[in-house]
């Protein structure tokens, strides 16, 4: 497995003109192979397992078992309105249309916000890189990056009836902080991050995390990469830690996270999740077709669907495939990824699971995603 992960890598990465990747595998008993290829950016020095990402969206599926942990405690309901613990999402409003001077036309939700639809991408709440709507909402209501003004948008739809990408799992941050008294990295050191041993995994951004991380680049209009110092996590002047993007980490941390749920909760004798929210969070919650996006800021993100021929569900937390995928993965498993090209995809039935740390924009270009197929397929051999 190895040697074909390997090759595959260099083979793509140089098809692709992007400088390295880390890449783990494991299985619910320990790691089956670590590979690092290329360079920390364009003529940089060597990519390693110690080195640092920022997993932007990856951040999501361990700020919703926080969640679930809350849930399991009796702190968090799934299904009550939200907007008694946290006052800023009740009575929320749907962005309308714009008036003759442009400015924001909104009407009143037809229902509360509750945690399962923050969870499930169905609260209503978007993403400005994916809707010019809230592109121009936020012309007329600027707010800075990290600032808790930047969460107080409009829903795209009324609560329960799409899957919208977006801001949903900052507010389950918030929920968090708001049902424990304790800031959400506080909460992941003590019952998530520190009991599974992802020592590497913060919110934190001293001199110490920007000394190990992998710079950051994007694509310029020939093909080449320039730097693009932007942390996801707001920078030092954030006002909340994000769970919808904030923490950095390495490729080996985050499969320490997935082996936790191919162990159906535990992982080196620490219980994180009783099996039966393991479940749930990995049984479809939703009953439309989950998981493609259509950009808005093309320089950002690709437009992106990663099963373009099934309509893929969403757990508490995950997308997840119905059917077989086309390069390995059997039906039933757990993925999602982050914007800087980061994926992970978690296998219960063929017992993998499997993390690739790129750091580069747009998200999802096709000659990107192209390295993550070839990375699947040496992983199962195909």
């Amino acid at each position: 497995m190895l040697e074909r992960i390997k090759t595959a890598l260099e083979t793509t990465l140089a098809a692709a003109n992007v400088p390295g990747a880390v890449a783990v595998v494991g299985n619910s008993s320990g790691t089956l192979a670590e590979v690092a290829v290329g360079t920390k950016g364009p003529g940089g020095p060597p990519l390693s397992q110690d080195d640092l990402f920022q997993i932007a969206s990856m951040t999501k599926a361990i700020a919703s078992v926080a969640a679930m942990q809350l849930v399991e405690q009796g702190r968090l309901n799934l299904d009550d309105d939200l907007g008694t613990l946290l006052p800023q999402l009740a009575n929320p409003d749907v962005l309308e249309g714009f008036d003759d001077e442009g400015k924001p036309v909104t009407r009143p939700a037809a229902g509360p916000i509750t945690l399962r639809q923050l969870l499930t991408h169905t609260s209503g709440f978007g993403y400005e890189f994916m809707s010019a709507e809230l592109t121009q909402f936020r012309q007329h209501n600027p707010a800075a990056p990290g600032s808790l003004a930047s969460l107080k948008a409009p829903l795209l739809a009324d609560p329960g009836t799409q899957w919208l990408y977006g801001i949903s799992t900052d507010w389950v941050g918030l929920a968090v902080e708001a049902a424990s008294g304790m800031k959400l990295g506080d909460w992941l050191i003590r019952h998530v991050t520190g009991p599974l041993r992802m020592n590497d995994t913060t919110f934190a951004f001293d001199d110490a995390v920007k000394s190990r991380l992998t710079p950051l680049h994007v694509r310029t209009p020939d093909g080449g990469l320039m730097p693009f110092p932007v942390h996801f996590g707001g920078g030092d002047n954030a006002e909340f830690q994000g769970a919808g993007g904030g923490l950095i980490s390495t490729a080996r941390d985050y499969l320490h996270f997935c082996r936790m749920f191919l162990n159906r909760g535990q992982l080196n004798g620490a219980r994180i999740l009783r099996p039966e929210t393991v479940t749930d969070m990995a049984s479809n919650q939703v009953t439309m077709p989950a998981g493609r996006m259509t950009s808005n800021l093309p320089g950002f993100s690709s437009d992106f669907d990663l099963f373009p021929m099934m309509d893929c569900g969403w757990g508490l937390g995950f997308l997840i495939n119905p059917e077989p995928g086309p390069d390995g993965r059997a039906a039933g498993s757990l993925a999602w990824a982050g914007i800087a090209n980061s994926y992970y995809w978690i296998d219960p039935e063929s017992d993998i699971a499997a993390v690739l740390c790129m750091q580069h924009l747009p998200f999802g270009e096709p000659a990107t995603v192209e390295v993550l197929r070839a990375f699947e397929r040496a992983v199962y051999g195909k």
